[in-house]
């Protein structure tokens, strides 16, 4: 059973705007200008966000013609979703352990 979620995704989710990133792309397949237009963030902003999200595994690139589309990896979700639902069965059978103090 896992007990440990992915530091690095986590870290990279815990940001507000590549959170709204992964939320957008979750209901389709955005090129940058869509993601601006979505956010209100500079262009340049977005692009350093998104090489986190690719760097990470959460979103991966798709070009067509001059622009590139972004797209979720849900595999990479499932994943995480996976392991957090372990950490939660963990934490139910800890619930029933308790270390006695020295």
């Amino acid at each position: 059973m896992l007990t440990s979620v992915d530091p690095d995704v986590i870290r990279v989710l815990g940001d507000p705007l590549r959170l709204r990133i992964v939320t957008l792309l979750a209901r389709e397949t955005l090129c940058t200008t869509h993601l601006v237009e979505e956010t209100g963030a500079k262009q340049t902003n977005l692009s350093n966000h998104l090489k986190v999200l690719r760097e990470t595994g959460l979103v991966e690139t798709e070009p067509c013609g001059r622009f590139t589309y972004y797209k979720l990896r849900p595999e990479v979700l499932a994943g995480l979703s996976e392991q957090f639902a372990a950490l939660a069965d963990s934490a139910r059978t800890a619930a029933e352990n308790k270390r006695a103090c020295p």
